[in-house]
């Protein structure tokens, strides 16, 4: 996506450990009309799959989330890294590693709110290990949801998540994807 890529070069800040900051519109302050413009292209890519609810993860992807779900007219569901009070009853638990944060979570979603008859398009901010997505796909699976896809604003290419989910038969759809990044070179697209 043109517009996602354009802003990333604008904006992006490559710093060492291999991150990439994009928080000034994607992940800290949120540019709820690129939000927009990357829900519709999420709808186009899948349209026609049934998508019934989206889900995503505490807490970079929820606000993209939301505005996709606009577009599809569907509700959103984030698992949550950390067990409160208002939750009640029964959850679907996994454990993710964060590397962003350098920590294992156990997320939880109620089983209120996942189950078989649900068509998941599960959406993030990043994939790069594919840790937080397989940590969604291990819940859709205990909850008998069918998983339809994947929409990712920003896939690390070079690193091995996005194989190891497409390698699950999972279709992944990212919206930018970097073929290499550096501090000093700046970030190169696929």
């Amino acid at each position: 996506m043109q517009l996602l890529e354009d802003r990333i070069r604008r904006e992006g800040v490559v710093k060492e450990g291999d991150v990439l900051k994009v928080d000034s519109f994607l992940n800290h302050q949120m540019d709820v009309s690129l939000f927009e413009a990357m829900g519709r292209e999420w709808k186009r890519l899948f349209d026609g799959c049934g998508v019934n609810k989206i889900l995503t993860i505490e807490a970079s992807g929820i606000g993209m989330a939301c505005i996709a779900a606009q577009s599809f007219h569907c509700p959103v569901v984030f698992a949550k890294k950390t067990a409160t009070k208002n939750i009640a009853g029964e959850v679907w638990r996994t454990s993710v590693r964060s590397y962003t944060h350098g920590r294992v979570y156990d997320v939880i979603v109620s089983r209120d709110y996942l189950g078989p008859a649900d068509r998941l398009l599960l959406i993030d901010d990043f994939l790069a290990n594919g840790a937080a997505l397989s940590g969604l796909l291990d819940l859709a699976m205990m909850s008998g949801a069918t998983v339809v896809g994947a929409g990712i604003a920003i896939e690390k290419a070079y690193q091995p998540g996005g194989e190891l989910i497409r390698s699950r038969g999972i279709r992944v759809e990212s919206l930018a994807r970097i073929k290499s990044m550096s501090e000093s070179g700046g970030v190169e697209f696929c």
